[in-house]
């Protein structure tokens, strides 16, 4: 019987095995269960064996488990391209790198990156940046049980996280007053950011040639939407007495779900992939530090030997090797002798011979 079996394994394809040994028909489908499981866990030790359960928030829960599916289906669709999975293989490897902690807050935090650009446009990002964080930090835990409010008497309210009492403060004090209003204030940071950047869009003439409305414009007015009708609901209930407030609340949470839904498909994405950032940046800082490849042409170091490398060795998988008939690799040129390479191939002119490079080659921003 023993020999029988081994015999049988021996005639699996590895395919078959992999397919055995893995119990999940795709990345997809492991990624979305393991998150799943993960969340359920959590909700449950939260929400003290799901004795308090939120139903109002059940739209919010069902349409972020959407985003989930949408999130995990892009992210892996992206991972599996050969560039990507260089950065996060490698990316992964160098997380401990002493200059993360710095990166990481440059990238994710203070946004310094963007402020080359000029102060306005660090402000919009600043506010719709921390604005949506903030929401996020309230509202799944929420959503999910992680965090609640109880109010024992005495006018006092405990705050409740992962299933445990955190702090009772008063009914009417700062930290009160801040927990009640904290999707307010984010509410009012993203309004003010998003009417900064749609002032730009509409008013800065290369903004508006590089527009359009469905990928730039929408992504902005769902986020107004959504602050608008969350302030809404705050005004119905302090001045109208709670007027309008059930109708209000099903427009706040369907647009809500819509966005989710949207998010992961639309210009709006790159603020669930942004940490990858950190490791491109500590990618180019690691392997910059060890070698630089000079470009061929006018002999400058413009990248890692390690990038150039990796850059040839992506093309060759795509099957777009540039091979050059001057014994080198297009992607062995810095970015201004590319281009003057490029142009003496089609205009007969050995421009890439020529010196002078662009006056705004090392331009920041």
């Amino acid at each position: 019987m023993e020999e029988n079996n081994v015999n049988v394994m021996k005639d699996m394809s590895p395919k078959q095995s992999h397919a055995i040994n893995n119990a999940f028909a795709s990345k997809f489908a492991k990624s979305m269960f393991l998150t799943i499981t993960g969340i359920v866990i959590l909700s449950f030790i939260g929400t003290r064996m799901f004795t308090h359960v939120d139903l109002n928030l059940y739209g919010y829960m069902v349409g972020t488990i959407v985003f989930l599916g949408g999130f995990f289906y892009r992210f892996i669709a992206w991972g599996e391209r050969p560039p990507t999975k260089i950065i996060i293989k490698k990316g992964f490897k160098l997380i401990f790198r002493k200059s993360t902690p710095k990166t990481a807050t440059n990238h994710l935090a203070t946004y310094k990156f963007i402020w080359n650009r000029g102060i306005y446009r660090w402000t919009q990002h600043i506010l719709i940046g921390w604005g949506c964080v903030l929401a996020c930090l309230v509202t799944f835990p929420l959503v999910f049980g992680w965090m609640y409010f109880t109010m024992p008497e005495g006018g006092y309210y405990t705050i409740v996280l992962m299933g445990m009492d955190f702090i009772t403060v008063p009914a009417d004090g700062v930290i009160a007053f801040m927990s009640y209003n904290a999707l307010n204030l984010s509410a009012l940071m993203v309004i003010a950011g998003v009417c900064m950047a749609m002032y730009r869009r509409l008013k800065n003439m290369q903004a508006r040639a590089e527009q359009n409305f469905i990928y730039d414009f929408m992504p902005l007015y769902l986020l107004l939407f959504i602050s608008i009708t969350g302030l809404a609901l705050t005004f119905s209930n302090v001045f109208l007495a709670g007027a309008g407030h059930y109708v209000m609340s099903l427009i706040h949470q369907y647009s809500v779900i819509i966005t989710l839904i949207y998010l992961p498909f639309g210009k709006l994405a790159h603020i669930p992939f942004r940490p990858l950032s950190v490791f491109a940046r500590n990618y180019r800082e690691h392997y910059g530090e060890k070698e630089m490849k000079d470009c061929k042409v006018c002999g400058e170091g413009f990248v890692s030997t390690e990038q150039s490398n990796d850059v040839i060795q992506v093309l060759e998988t795509n099957n777009l090797a540039f091979n050059m008939e001057d014994g080198f690799n297009l992607a062995e040129l810095c970015l201004p002798c590319r281009r003057k390479y490029r142009i003496s191939r089609f205009s007969g002119f050995a421009t890439h011979e020529v010196p002078v490079k662009e006056a705004n080659q090392n331009a920041k921003g």
